[in-house]
């Protein structure tokens, strides 16, 4: 155990802490009065949590000012909980902002995992079974407190949401619901292999921004912690956060250069050089597939403007958990890029009013499904997901001749003939003017003639073929507007060696691509790659085109973070290549088209 903790020093709540609300915070409606309000923040810091005999779990628990018994709300993850509270925007700090939630009547608990920060015990593998453990544990410690009415519920983004339909599996006897942001179920396809390549552009970034010498010593006195607040959590954030913002894919790239720890560094050469299976991957696969065990009630949320990470684990959660149907909810909201994560706090606070507090806030008659519409402006309804009464439509490919034009989205399979694209290495050396004999990309354009609304599932189906055993596909799809405008809607991936389908673990949003068993391809001859891409609703309007765009490079087809979406590059193709795209009945895109009310 780690010494000097748990003590109580009467200068950590001497300046109040500055909470924040930024970023989307309501899908589409205003809540009722909250069951409770004005209670302020204090802090009790470094507070241990016996996990194992000789081993302790360091977290600092954030209370309202008035002293009585609130519920709980735990926060676990293997991040620093050093600056989660002072809004330092970090993609680390995922929490949400601690006084907007014991300013209403809730007890925020953040604790950090085995061998972070104050936490005792030795760091191990991300997401292990000893951490859900320890989550259960503590929950258990938070019900136990003086501060605490016995009921615990989980909130948190990312590495904050992964975790909670984990531990939710294990049913702790406190816990009374979740609310989980941008999460997945199943590590290897939705993070480690997405797409059946490995990801290095986001795990050098994670790990070098999260997991270094310093970041584990790092230590901030809550004093601290409260008077940065008062700057980052300013009116003054709209001014400088944007700027900032601009910069983000700079900033990216100088935690790729920070060094990280041995282990994590260990651990790095082993997803990238040993892991392309799943018996072989170093991490817990998830707990996609056994969400059945789940049945408490919770909320889970998804961003769509994370394009090849925290994707479809939303969808997997709200299709097949064993919570009842009337006591889950999914929203979908707008593709967004924020730090730190102070989304959805008012909408998770409503939740936890109703299902803790009784409170009559009309969260009861909330639809089940909750989607934010691109073009409409508003947030869409529905029952169920895919949304119920929707009816499939595809779009076939056809070709406008040359492979450098823009080529056609048609509604009848009658192309014939094919296009061909240039598949070339990232960072690979090519002459001066390439791109004027080669092009490394195909593009497809549909005029829209009548107000369409496109809410659902993406699939990409393509006849394929390519004079190499391998290659990469990744495809874009998007919206120009009538002022000639672009707008980023959906994306996805595919190794065509890797293109049999998982159907024991596909849901009805993703098809889950089999990565273990590779077959490589036979050059020149045709096979059809089935594989999703991520849902944007959408509402297309006259005098707009869809946009589908396909290449064998992510960075060809990359949204800088500015735009709100955040997007890594991945290191495919694997070598130069003549990819082809075959058109008839097997090259489509097929979406589903919302019918007015």
């Amino acid at each position: 155990m780690k010494a000097n903790r748990g003590k109580r020093r009467s200068w950590d709540n001497l300046i109040p802490l500055k909470g924040g609300l930024f970023g989307e915070q309501l899908a589409g409606w205003t809540p009722g009065p909250p069951a409770k309000s004005g209670l302020g923040c204090r802090i009790l810091a470094d507070q241990a949590i016996e996990v194992a005999p000789s081993v302790s779990l360091a977290a600092d628990v954030y209370l309202p000012k008035v002293s009585a018994r609130y519920p709980a709300i735990v926060s676990f993850g293997a991040y620093s909980k050093e600056l989660q509270a002072a809004g330092v925007p970090a993609g680390s700090n995922e929490t949400g902002s601690p006084p907007a939630f014991t300013d209403r009547g809730y007890v925020h608990v953040i604790v950090a995992r085995r061998g972070m920060g104050r936490s005792g015990g030795a760091e191990a593998v991300y997401l292990n079974d000893t951490d859900v453990e320890d989550y259960a544990r503590a929950i258990a410690w938070a019900a136990a407190q003086p501060w605490c009415d016995g009921q615990v519920v989980l909130f948190g983004t990312s590495y904050y949401g992964l975790t909670q339909p984990q531990v939710a599996r294990l049913r702790p006897p406190a816990l009374k619901g979740f609310f989980a942001n941008e999460m997945c179920t199943d590590f290897f396809r939705h993070i480690a292999m997405f797409g059946g390549a490995p990801q290095p552009d986001f795990f050098a970034l994670w790990m070098g921004a999260n997991f270094t010498p310093f970041q584990f010593a790092l230590r901030v006195s809550p004093l601290v912690r409260a008077l940065v607040s008062h700057i980052t959590n300013s009116p003054l954030k709209r001014l400088w956060w944007p700027q900032l913002k601009k910069r983000m894919t700079r900033i990216m790239k100088g935690f790729q250069r920070q060094i990280p720890t041995r282990a994590t560094r260990d651990l790095f050469a082993e997803l990238m050089l040993d892991g392309k299976t799943r018996a072989t991957f170093p991490m817990p696969q998830g707990p996609s597939g056994r969400l059945s065990d789940i049945v408490v009630p919770f909320v889970v949320v998804q961003n769509p403007g994370y394009l090849n990470l925290h994707q479809f684990g939303a969808y997997d959660l709200f299709e097949n958990a064993g919570t009842p149907r009337d006591r889950r909810w999914l929203i979908v909201g707008p593709a967004s890029y924020d730090l730190p994560v102070y989304h959805w706090q008012l909408e998770a606070l409503a939740f936890f009013d109703y299902l803790l507090y009784g409170a009559d806030n009309g969260y009861s008659a909330q639809a089940r499904v909750r989607y934010w519409t691109q073009g409409a402006g508003v947030y869409g309804s529905a029952d169920d997901w895919p949304i119920p009464g929707s009816t499939p439509i595809r779009l076939y490919l056809g070709s406008n001749g040359a492979d450098a034009e823009t080529h056609r989205l048609v509604r009848e399979p009658g192309q014939t003939g094919a296009n061909r694209w240039a598949a070339v290495p990232l960072g690979a050396t090519v002459t001066a003017g390439f791109d004027e004999v080669a092009n490394q990309c195909l593009s497809y354009e549909m005029g829209v003639e009548e107000e369409i609304e496109l809410t659902g599932p993406v699939t990409l189906s393509l006849s394929f073929s390519s004079n190499e055993i391998d290659s990469h596909v990744v495809a874009r799809t998007g919206l120009v507007l009538a002022d000639g405008s672009y707008q980023l809607l959906s994306l996805g991936t595919i190794r065509p060696a890797c293109r049999r389908i998982d159907e024991a673990r596909s849901t009805a949003t993703e098809i889950a691509i089999d990565i273990d068993r590779p077959e490589p391809l036979v050059p020149g001859v045709p096979v059809t790659l089935r594989f999703s891409l991520t849902p944007q609703p959408v509402v297309l309007k006259p005098g707009e085109r869809l946009r589908l765009d396909i290449a064998s490079r992510t960075d060809l087809l990359r949204s800088d973070v500015s735009h709100g979406h955040a997007q890594f590059d991945m290191q495919v193709p694997p070598y130069f290549s003549r990819n082809t795209l075959h058109y008839g009945p097997d090259s489509f895109i097929q979406m589903r088209q919302r019918s007015a009310a």
